[in-house]
């Protein structure tokens, strides 16, 4: 590993550090560790001094960064390792950088990109609004393609769908985002300290807890700001709450889709008393406002102590219940049971995070693998089925559940009432880099920022973690019927903001 920095989860280190390695050797580097099961974290360019670099983010049971200075263009990873797929799209899009060889060459997000320069991909389609996009074909006079979307019914956000068929059944489904690219990393970086948690905690509505814990542990180790125990405590439940409240909001409509409509509705309700549970602990339902860099804004009194205990005793029962309803009927098992598989192998080719790498049989949880807060203390969770279906993605859901509860029970008699933070301005530290992890509800979310030498951020980069799961959503629907997509898509319930940024 000669060739790497190890750095722990939060940790500041001095650029300085970081090797500087020639591109070839950075390359193989990258490519030697991926090969040994090696997962990208951050993979992203940034420019400075007037020349544009690489850095890489790497795990293993520990993290490792390094970096290069790159050409315009250089001889792609992805061809040899899946796993850089999107990050190199990402760096062709974001400083026009050309990955030579690469497999899949197209647009992430249409923005014009950062440096100002040509672009890179082909048929000059890059522009501000998306639309003219180079899907990929299958022809033969039976095939056919089905467009679904960016403008979908309901109140979920734009994404286009584009499935080749043969009748019923998929060959290939392409996934085209970027409708809701709004800058947020280049606003990052020019925005006042202030701003900056208002910003992380709206990357995707609803990942406020997990994308604010991580900006906010960043600048706490840029800014050697101190955590109090009882605040710990509290981003714990919080992110904890966060979990249980969408796993049960997609459990339910998992059961919508199959037309099992009883589930649907309790969990619509019981989804609302989660929320209401943040709202106690936090001052809002989706945790707006809660997580600043140094504490929290909340103190968790016995009153709020009680509620929360009250009502997670009254609630988990009838959680039971009603997931005994989902996963005990034969109609709705034919349908989640072998549908929407994705391969152990292919899951770990593209690096699926959180669930949905859970129920492929990924035994990664960053809470376990590079724990933050409290999670040090806490027990493991433990997988039954991991089959890589529909029924093992919300079985896993299921499972963390009640893992979720088991970890707020255990942590709210710890609670300690210490100040809140109020608002305040942080002097970073100088040419400095770090990077945070945490397991968010839908997997891991990681956040990175280098400091220049008067302590400004110069590049604030984000990785949301449907950035790695969409492509496993795509994979879901190989030789599956078109009619299976909405159960799938559910199944995985990925987010278009989070990833667009």
């Amino acid at each position: 590993m000669d060739n790497f920095l190890q750095v722990q989860n939060n940790q500041r280190v001095a650029r300085a550090d970081i090797p500087d390695l020639p591109f070839e050797v950075f390359r193989e580097a990258l490519l030697s560790l991926a090969h040994q099961g090696g997962q990208v974290v951050q993979f992203f360019a940034y420019e400075d001094r007037g020349q544009n670099r690489l850095l890489a983010v790497m795990r293993t049971d520990k993290l490792y960064v390094t970096g290069c200075e790159v050409a315009e263009t250089y001889l792609s990873l992805t061809a040899d390792s899946t796993k850089f797929h999107l990050f190199e799209r990402e760096i062709g899009e974001q400083y026009g950088i050309q990955a030579e060889g690469h497999p899949w060459w197209k647009m992430v997000r249409y923005h014009p990109n950062y440096a100002g320069g040509t672009d890179v991909f082909e048929n000059d389609y890059q522009q501000e609004i998306p639309g003219n996009y180079p899907y990929f074909t299958v022809e033969g006079k039976t095939v056919h393609e089905v467009a679904v979307g960016p403008v979908h019914a309901g109140i979920i956000e734009p994404g286009h769908f584009r499935f080749q068929c043969l009748g019923e059944r998929v060959f290939h489904l392409e996934i085209q985002l970027g409708y809701q690219h709004r800058g947020v990393e280049r606003l990052f970086q020019t925005v006042s300290a202030n701003r900056l948690p208002i910003i992380a905690e709206t990357i995707a509505g609803d990942t406020t807890i997990g994308h604010s814990l991580c900006q906010s542990q960043a600048i706490e180790s840029l800014a050697g700001l101190t955590v109090n125990k009882g605040a710990k405590v509290v981003r714990t439940i919080a992110l904890e709450l966060e979990r249980i409240a969408n796993h049960i909001g997609d459990l339910g409509a998992l059961s919508l889709d199959v037309a099992f409509n009883p589930p649907a509705a309790y969990f619509g309700r019981i989804r609302g008393e989660y929320l209401n549970l943040t709202q106690i602990l936090g001052g809002n339902r989706f945790g707006r406002g809660l997580v600043r860099p140094g504490g929290v804004t909340q103190i968790l009194g016995e009153e709020q102590e009680q509620l929360i205990s009250a009502k997670l005793a009254e609630l988990t029962p009838e959680v039971e219940h009603v997931n005994d309803l989902i996963f005990s009927s034969p109609t709705v098992l034919a349908r989640f049971d072998q549908t929407g598989t994705v391969s152990h192998a292919d899951a770990e080719a593209i690096g699926l995070v959180g669930y949905a790498g859970r129920a492929c049989g990924l035994s990664y949880d960053a809470r376990v693998a590079f724990p933050t807060e409290c999670y040090a203390d806490l027990p493991r969770n433990k997988n039954e089925r991991t089959d890589g279906d529909v029924c093992s993605r919300g079985t896993v859901r299921r499972e963390e559940i009640r893992h979720s509860t088991q970890m707020i029970n255990t942590l709210l008699p710890k609670r300690q009432e210490e100040p809140s933070v109020l608002p305040q301005e942080w002097q970073l530290a100088p040419d400095s880099f770090v990077v945070s992890i945490n397991e968010a509800w839908r997997g891991e979310v990681s956040h990175c920022i280098l400091t220049d030498a008067a302590g400004k951020i110069q590049r604030y980069k984000v990785k949301d973690p449907s950035f790695h799961n969409w492509t496993g959503l795509a994979l879901s629907l190989r030789d599956e019927g078109i009619s299976d997509f909405p159960l799938c898509n559910k199944s995985f319930n990925l987010s278009y903001c989070g990833f667009d940024l």
